[in-house]
């Protein structure tokens, strides 16, 4: 019953900061206005960007920011307890995440469609939007190492999956140009490409592929990082109308069918939360839950990549401004939910307590298998409607591998511009060449996933995810910080963003400063590389806001008398 409880408790949380605190933001500090030109119609180039119906537009977005962040952060974080992971997530999603990607995206638009880092030089200066720049790009290369990892893992682990992910890829380009080459409405395309992956699920669950074990020397999980990172290099070389829309609304639409099934396995299976609500036993290796919690679930309560999926791709494809209530916010909205499904599945989709205690015995054993965790968990709830284990655990691997791969098609486009931008600051024109763009994002990529162990290349995973984590969040302040200052300078409600970004900037600030310690005493030299740029990097450029913010004070009170 206390899983029941749960789930209700979340939807009710959801729906009213929805329909009244988003609203209140919508009216009051940003003042939407469906008159308003929006970048997709004044630029439209239909490549990047294009005007695009709001619930497809959702679909990308939702798709491109959820991943497997919001399955793998709370699949890991219960190991304190799921009441800790549960009150993140709630207030997270309406007071943080929320309002985060709702004024990322909104800002964007009308800014002509220029990305966070981009608008920095505006808002702060010019030094400030260099920092900003190459945090984004550290972050971008940490999201697709660590995505291309954990579908790595999955293949390697459910194979059965395999066959039905790749089947997708064609499927959703035939959607693409059914619906802007022959001009017929998404809705059927859709729903047949929606039956179509369904019955992909049993195909693989009857097949599964696996690649060997050893190829040229390395194991089959380094290759399937490979491969995962040159799909997402070609797959972000494609108009978006090709395969990221279509696939993103099919995605979206796969993403409602698991959910409402895992919650309805909820409701129907009543299943016991076998996980402690407070774990007062963590295992020895655990870090203290302050401040990790908080970067331990990023996407799902909050995440910096959000704001770059938002001013990246977003904001160049939303139609008319007052979309972006539903495309930002409720998006935010849809990838709580996904977070809390996986608070379920890892606290109530085990036998026992006593598998749950195995299942999380140390903290490496829950950062390796969380995301293994949450499959089975999931696989077991949807065991209560009569789907058997196979299917069930393959119909949620599939989904897990379709979400990360679409952030990785999204994160390297994004990486592309990034690129571009640093190109035109710094006088190197060849970064803006796609061609040479598109080969240096690939090879950064694989070369943070391929550090560490040299024994086992491209499978050491989530030794990346606390960095991944506190850079995710330090990027989201940060956007905070410049949606703040420019509410500031509209003299609208600036509170609303300044609360949550010296939260967040306090908490991952902290987070980083243990995490590089780490570090140091487990002599993973190049995270701690990475980790201690960063950190420097982002109290500069916070400084240098609140340095920018302090000179308009100056002048306002020089210019008032």
């Amino acid at each position: 019953m206390e899983s029941i409880l749960l789930a209700l408790t979340a939807f009710l949380v959801f729906f009213l900061g929805y329909r009244f605190y988003s609203a209140f933001l919508a009216r009051v500090i940003f003042r939407l206005d469906p008159e308003f030109r929006t970048p997709a119609h004044e630029l439209r180039d239909n490549i990047d960007y294009m005007p695009t119906n709001k619930f497809v537009l959702w679909g990308h977005h939702f798709t491109s920011v959820a991943g497997a962040a919001p399955i793998i952060g709370p699949s890991i974080a219960v190991i304190w307890g799921w009441g800790p992971a549960l009150l993140w997530v709630l207030l997270g999603t309406v007071f943080f995440a929320g309002i985060h990607d709702f004024s990322t995206l909104w800002v964007s638009v009308r800014h002509k469609g220029e990305s966070m880092g981009s608008l920095t030089r505006a808002v702060i200066g010019p030094r400030a939007r260099s920092l900003f720049l190459l945090i984004i790009f550290f972050l971008l290369v940490l999201v697709n190492a660590v995505f291309a990892i954990a579908i790595a893992q999955l293949f390697s682990s459910f194979p059965e999956s395999v066959a039905a992910y790749w089947l997708q890829v064609p499927v959703a380009m035939g959607v693409g140009w059914l619906v802007y080459r022959r001009s017929i409405r998404i809705g059927v395309p859709a729903v047949v490409a929606l039956l179509l992956l369904l019955g992909f699920v049993g195909v693989g669950a009857m097949m599964p592929l696996a690649l060997p074990e050893q190829i040229l020397g390395l194991p089959a999980s380094a290759w399937w990082v490979v491969i995962m990172l040159g799909y997402g290099a070609l797959a972000s070389r494609l108009p978006v109308w090709l395969l990221l829309q279509p696939r993103d609304f099919i995605n979206a639409h796969l993403l409602f069918l698991v959910l409402a099934l895992i919650y309805v396995g909820v409701f129907v299976g009543a299943p016991d939360l076998v996980a402690p609500m407070f774990n007062e036993q963590v295992p020895e290796d655990t870090p203290s839950m302050l401040p990790l919690l908080f970067v331990t679930i990023a996407c799902g309560a909050i995440s910096g990549f959000h704001g770059l999926v938002s001013s990246g791709t977003t904001s160049k494809q939303l139609d008319r401004e007052t979309d972006a209530r539903f495309v930002g916010y409720f998006g935010a909205t849809g990838e709580g939910l996904l977070a809390v499904a996986a608070i379920l599945a890892t606290a109530a989709g085990f036998a026992s307590a006593g598998e749950w205690n195995q299942a999380y015995a140390s903290w490496q054993s829950a950062s390796d298998s969380g995301i293994a965790h949450f499959v089975s968990g999931a696989g077991n709830l949807l065991g209560h409607l009569g789907i058997p284990a196979v299917l069930g655990t393959t119909f949620i691997s599939v989904l897990v591998v379709a979400f990360a791969a679409t952030t990785l098609d999204t994160s390297m486009r994004l990486q592309r511009f990034i690129l571009a931008e640093i190109g035109t600051q710094y006088r190197m024109p060849a970064l803006g060449n796609r061609n040479i763009a598109t080969a240096f994002v690939f090879l950064s990529c694989v070369a943070l996933a391929f550090a560490g162990d040299p024994d086992n290349p491209g499978a050491g995973g989530m030794v990346l995810w606390p960095l991944f984590g506190t850079t995710n969040q330090l990027t989201a302040a940060l956007s905070l910080l410049v949606v703040t200052l420019i509410l500031k300078r509209l003299k609208r409600g600036f509170i609303y963003t300044l609360i949550p970004f010296l939260f967040i900037a306090v908490m991952t600030t902290w987070a980083m400063t243990l995490n590089i310690a780490s570090f140091v005493e487990q002599g993973e030299w190049h995270l701690l590389i990475i980790g201690g740029v960063i950190l420097v990097f982002a109290v500069w450029l916070i400084l240098e806001g609140f340095a920018a913010a302090h000179r308009e004070w100056r002048q306002r009170r020089a210019e008032n008398g």
